[in-house]
């Protein structure tokens, strides 16, 4: 292994009041970083021009109502050149800052827990985590999608340079890939809650996790290596420019560097959480901590502090005490440790930590390869000389206190063992990740432990600080509390005690190719017909009817987009389509089979919508009644029946009739649900085609517009149906909705014509429905300054750039070639 310079500290910075919880390196001003924190604060920290190596605050920005738990620098652009600054906190908020004003510009709002990460991505899109079990992507102000999948907190989130790849990790266990909106592939190896991501390249990336790995994940979903050297919780993570090496802080109080492929050196903190890392661009390491402390370190020697202020930090050390029970010292039994003599063997590699008894005390050290010596990092509390009187068994061991947590009413009870010397926070938060509960429950767990144990602590008491989970105020034995009396359970005002067992109530409120059908009596092809005739000059593109009389005219003007009237299915076989239904009739069981009544109203009701006769009548309603009945015939023979349902909504008066508000969310539901992926392909087709028609009217129009969520989110599961037809359908009603949205301000409904759009185009083979799925784009973004910035950031260009130089249909390439212009 290379060798390498050791890191030492280059300066304390005692800035903060309280525990620091995130760090990230500005753009502007050089070499500088912002620092956030529980006292609700956000700090930009400049580097000394003079000679002590120091930074100074040069700017404070406020605006939380709560702890300050993340933080991230959105790049510079235009509006913003020195780059902005957004945090996330405890109240659930986003705020976001120039470096010019303490206050925020704007205030993101969404989340409903707290927001406890957030990453940056290109053209201004802003990725956030929460304890609500999402993460949301903000642009300009807005929020443009929810990222749902995880089923506990996400705790890191990150944005892949390129192509608009997105990762989430989370208290589930899990990492998410997203593309455009959507789950591509989960990662699953980790053993607990995942509280950390670190984007390596545009196709691979680490992990860190409460389980104290750290793991190298390709974007293909292969983990190919797993790093241990941690021995508690890991919190954050930080990547060199090289690619290769990085760092990782935890709950044993250190920051690990670790070089090609090993952990290179150890530096511990004289403070119990080191919750987070940056690397400035010079290769210095920013470390924030329970203690409120920033500490820079360095590995240039011009820039180590002074002699003096080394030994004083590594006197600030030695002070410190450890509880051995925390597992940064691993499972170690204090009675069998060594005397001092030990110490006069060294190390085997930088960062080994030894314990020594020393008389009645522990002590812990650990070996400097730079230096050649052991360094005493603490003395270590808990040990032999300390009270170890039990009164509680469970699984085999004595405990202080068991409690039973009951999670439901009637439920089995879970048990929470708990020592004195134990950290109640950490043993909350232990608790609720083993049992798989919601991080909601974390301060009630913990403020209960502390109630239930007042007077009855071993070993010093911590310095006032924050809760290493939730940022709320740290344990001090003894202290005064907001919560009930002693022995009180904040949720119910009922404890009960039996030999130092507690009780607390804890209640948490396609295989097919086409649609093509034969009969004995001629072929049906649903939505199949003469095709109206074409205008004479440059054609339709969606028709097909013509040819483009001039290429120059292709050239020069934008036939394409932004297409804002609605794209129907108008293709008519009214003969064949009765003759169907007629025919499945007649086979059909006796309680689905129709009268001939019924049958002449249906055959009136297709004449009439078709307009094949100008002296049909107009649709009556009870025609309208008889045909929404009969679309609920089983699912294998309705299929012309929706073929008439398809034209008929064309017409004004059905249209009212059934996408009215009363009646339209019952048709919404039941084409949704003959959309469903395992449903069969004519009917999920013609649901679709049915759907792109009802916007041929200002009340299915309404109707869709206010069910779009749900539809489109239906209709986007059948990209995957191998089927051209469905996907020419599919596209259509994606390009109805762009064509809708175009020049309204819906900015989270344009994000998911754009998302749809997207995905579909992944799997989409079809010309005609690929060409559809481009002018849906292009009317998207049209005119449209942050849709367009979304659709750089979701890596449309390099997305649709294959098409090009397709030349037949040529409107395919001619249409690519102008949404590429629309997004340079």
């Amino acid at each position: 292994m290379a060798s390498f310079n050791s890191y030492k500290l280059r300066c304390s910075i005692p800035g903060h009041e309280m525990d620091v919880r995130g760090l990230a390196a500005t753009v502007f001003p050089e070499g500088a970083f912002v620092s956030v924190s529980r006292d609700r604060t956000g700090r930009v920290w400049v580097p000394n021009s003079s000679s002590d190596k120091g930074f100074t605050e040069m700017h404070s920005m406020s605006g939380h109502s709560n702890f300050v738990s993340c933080v991230c620098i959105i790049a510079p652009s235009e509006t913003y050149p020195r780059g902005l600054v957004a945090t996330g906190g405890n109240d659930n908020n986003i705020c976001v800052f120039s470096l010019d004003r303490p206050q925020p510009l704007f205030t993101l709002k969404g989340h409903k827990n707290t927001v406890c990460t957030l990453s940056s991505g290109k053209f201004g899109t802003l990725l956030s985590g929460s304890w609500d079990t999402t993460a949301k992507v903000w642009l300009n102000e807005k929020c443009m999608m929810t990222l749902q999948g995880h089923t506990a907190a996400v705790w890191a989130v990150a944005i892949l340079p390129e192509q608009g790849l997105m990762l989430s990790g989370s208290a589930d266990k899990t990492i998410k890939l997203w593309k455009a909106g959507r789950c591509e592939k989960t990662f699953t190896g980790h053993e607990d809650c995942v509280r950390g991501l670190a984007v390596i390249s545009n196709t691979e990336f680490f992990s860190c996790s409460n389980d104290t790995s750290i793991r190298r994940w390709l974007v293909t979903g292969e983990c190919v290596q797993v790093y241990y050297s941690h021995t508690n919780y890991i919190y954050s993570l930080a990547v060199f420019p090289n690619s290769q090496d990085f760092i990782s802080t935890g709950e044993d109080r250190s920051l690990r560097i670790w070089r090609q492929g090993e952990c290179s050196q150890t530096i511990r903190l004289p403070a119990q959480s080191v919750w987070c890392c940056c690397i400035l661009p010079n290769g210095d390491i920013v470390v924030g901590a329970s203690d409120g402390i920033i500490r820079v370190f360095t590995e240039a020697e011009d820039r180590m502090a002074s002699a003096e202020d080394l030994q004083a930090f590594e006197d600030e050390l030695s002070k410190a005490t450890i509880d051995p029970k925390t597992g940064d010292l691993g499972d170690i039994k204090l009675e069998d440790l060594p005397g001092r003599e030990h110490l006069n063997e060294p190390g085997n590699r930088d960062g080994q930590t030894r314990l020594i008894k020393d008389g009645q005390k522990v002590e812990a050290y650990q070996w400097s390869v730079s230096d050649g010596r052991w360094m005493k990092i603490r003395d270590v509390v808990g040990g032999s000389n300390q009270q170890t009187s039990k009164s509680v068994m469970y699984e085999g061991k004595e405990y202080d206190y068991v409690f039973s947590i009951d999670v439901n009413e009637g439920g089995p009870s879970m048990k929470l063992p708990y020592n004195v010397t134990d950290d109640p926070w950490l043993t909350a938060h232990n608790f609720l990740q083993k049992n798989d509960l919601s991080p909601m429950f974390l301060d009630q767990v913990a403020n209960f432990i502390i109630e239930n144990t007042k007077g009855h602590v071993v070993g010093p008491a911590q310095p006032a600080g924050g809760d290493p989970f939730t940022g709320g105020a740290r344990y001090i034995p003894g202290s005064s509390s907001d919560t009930a009396g002693f022995g009180a359970d904040p949720f119910t005002g009922i404890v009960c005690l039996l030999r130092g067992v507690h009780s607390l109530n804890l209640t948490c409120k396609c295989s097919f190719t086409a649609c093509f059908f034969f009969t004995g009596t001629g072929r049906y092809i649903p939505g199949s017909g003469p095709n109206p005739g074409a205008p004479v000059g440059v054609a339709d593109p969606f028709t097909g009817g013509g040819a483009y009389s001039s290429a120059a005219l292709r050239q020069t003007t934008n036939i394409y987009f932004p297409k804002t009237d609605g794209v129907t299915f108008e293709q008519a076989n009214s003969s064949q389509i009765i003759a169907k239904l007629k025919e499945l009739n007649g086979g059909a069981p006796q309680e689905h089979k129709l009268s001939e009544e019924v049958l002449e109203s249906l055959e009136r009701l297709l004449l009439s919508v078709c307009g094949l006769n100008s002296s049909e009548p107009a649709p009556t309603i009870q025609q309208i009644n008889l045909l929404w009945k009969a679309s609920h015939w089983p699912e294998d023979i309705v299929f012309p029946v929706l073929d008439i349902m398809r034209l008929a909504v064309r017409h004004p008066q059905v249209n009212e009739s059934l996408c009215g508000e009363a009646e339209g969310v019952q048709l919404c539901n039941h084409l949704l649900n003959l959309m469903r992926p395992e449903g069969r392909p004519a009917n999920q087709m013609l649901a679709l085609r049915t759907l792109c028609n009802c916007f041929s009217g200002r009340h299915g129009r309404a109707l869709l517009m206010a069910q779009r969520e749900t539809v489109l989110s239906r209709a986007a599961d059948l990209a995957t149906v191998c089927n051209k037809n469905i996907h020419i359908a599919l596209a259509t009603l994606v390009l109805n909705y762009a064509g809708c949205l175009h020049l309204q301000p819906d900015l989270e409904a344009k994000a998911q014509c754009l998302s749809v759009a997207s995905r579909a185009l992944e799997t989409v083979q079809d010309k005609e429905a690929v060409f559809r799925l481009l002018v849906a784009l292009g009317t998207t973004v049209a005119s449209d300054q942050t849709a367009q910035d979304l659709a750089r950031s979701l890596g449309v260009s390099s997305q649709i750039s294959k098409y090009s130089s397709v030349s037949e249909p040529s409107k395919v390439g001619e249409c690519c070639q102008l949404l590429l212009k629309e997004l340079q």
